[in-house]
């Protein structure tokens, strides 16, 4: 690990939202579920949510390129369960259906704390997403087709959330507990070491200002 490298992981990790996410409704198909997770990246979006009660995006999620490190994956049963964590954690939810009655997703306060659900690739959000919704948002099309392909919607919608936040400076200092930072920035760091840690029980050892290890836990045994 380079001073270099980690200034750059510790800088990216600042810029992450933890009060922005993507709730993935039945999303399939593995490019969908990579591009997704590369612009949830992008938007500094620290995790994401799934339904996937077959476990089927986490495959896809270890499929999905370098993003797979970067973005957590939460998965969810059902979208029951999913709605409950959600919104007993104060997240409001947001699908994007165009449906009669559903907000220009530029009408959106983005700097609250909200959670968007995007539905699989041919239907969209599915029925019991859009009744635990708070309300629907729609991207306006001048065309004949009717909506955008997932990972295209996701981009547009997540990008004005970008820009939002961007100019309320929620960008600017890191916003996320200094605690799950820390561990974050380990893992980013050294992901065998923290691998290694996790399966034995044992705390991460602290880093320098410059990214090197000051103890290995690991060195008296693999």
């Amino acid at each position: 690990m380079t001073p270099e490298r980690f200034a750059k992981l510790k800088q990216a990790l600042a810029r992450r939202q933890p009060d922005l996410t993507v709730l993935a409704d039945a999303v399939h198909k593995p490019h969908n579920v990579s591009a997704i997770l590369r612009t949830c990246d992008a938007v500094g979006i620290h995790r994401l949510h799934a339904i996937s009660p077959d476990g089927s995006i986490r495959r896809h999620h270890m499929m999905a390129g370098g993003s797979k490190r970067w973005v957590e994956v939460v998965t969810h049963s059902s979208v029951a369960d999913a709605a409950t964590a959600l919104g007993t954690n104060g997240w409001q939810l947001a699908a994007a259906h165009a449906e009669h009655g559903a907000r220009d997703y530029r009408d959106v306060d983005y700097t609250e704390k909200i959670a968007i659900i995007l539905g699989a690739e041919l239907c969209g959000p599915s029925e019991q997403a859009l009744s635990q919704a708070d309300f629907s948002i729609r991207i306006p099309m001048h065309g004949l087709v009717e909506s955008l392909n997932v990972s295209v919607a996701a981009a547009v919608i997540l990008f004005e959330a970008e820009r939002q936040r961007r100019a309320a400076g929620l960008y600017d200092r890191s916003r996320l507990d200094p605690e799950e930072f820390q561990g974050t920035l380990f893992e980013w760091a050294y992901p065998d070491i923290a691998r290694r840690c996790r399966a034995r029980d044992l705390p991460y050892p602290p880093l320098a200002d410059d990214g090197a290890l000051l103890g290995n836990p690991l060195a008296r045994g693999v």
